[in-house]
């Protein structure tokens, strides 16, 4: 991923805290020559020897994990807020632009067992049930409702390579008081990026 030196974040626990938050990622590789992507929740984890690595899994109808032995490479895209910024807000005049947060993962793929698959859904189950009201628990479902695990392919990538984009108006410093304001009368999204730019401007 291009990114100008003044956007990029290169605080891997904060990238990482990042990633934990924004777990629904991209899966990307290459399905018979050509670009391939499927959305899913993407975990950030730790692996028997310390390393980095994504777990998840995707339904065994789609072909793409039909690619993963042969090419085990892959990327994985995690997107953040993001918000158009009028270059009104600005104290000189200049051209408009965008700001965003994005995580690019790169990484080695390798093919759960069912068993893994199993362990993997149960912390990905616990850790989004935690704040229910009624919490579900795979523990409580029969063995016939749990026969679904074979309709999918689990994995886990070895993280490789982590790139991070901040793009939070960085250049600009002077305007960070009214760029704040305007996007706090925004969305929720533009809220967001209200508070990164707060939060790496002190």
């Amino acid at each position: 991923m291009y990114i100008p030196h003044y956007y990029k974040n290169e605080n891997l626990e904060e990238v990482k805290k990042f990633i934990k938050e924004n777990s629904f990622g991209i899966l990307i590789n290459q399905v018979d020559g050509k670009p391939w992507a499927t959305h899913i929740p993407l975990e950030l984890d730790i692996d028997e020897n310390g390393k980095d690595i994504l777990v998840s899994h995707i339904s065994r109808a789609n072909p793409q994990w039909k690619e993963f032995e042969k090419e085990p490479k892959v990327l994985c895209i995690f997107n953040g807020p993001h918000s158009y910024i009028s270059s009104s807000w600005y104290k000189e005049e200049e051209v408009p632009t965008w700001d965003y947060i994005a995580v690019h993962v790169y990484g080695k793929l390798t093919i759960l067992s069912e068993e893994a698959v199993m362990d993997s859904l149960h912390k990905l189950v616990n850790k989004h049930e935690k704040s229910s009201k009624n919490p579900i628990s795979l523990n409580d479902m029969s063995a016939k409702t749990l026969r679904q695990v074979k309709g999918v392919v689990g994995f886990k990538i070895e993280v490789t390579d982590i790139q991070a984009a901040f793009k939070l108006s960085q250049t600009r410093p002077k305007d960070h008081a009214e760029i704040i304001k305007n996007l706090n009368k925004g969305d929720v999204t533009s809220k967001e990026i209200a508070r990164h730019i707060k939060k790496q401007s002190t």
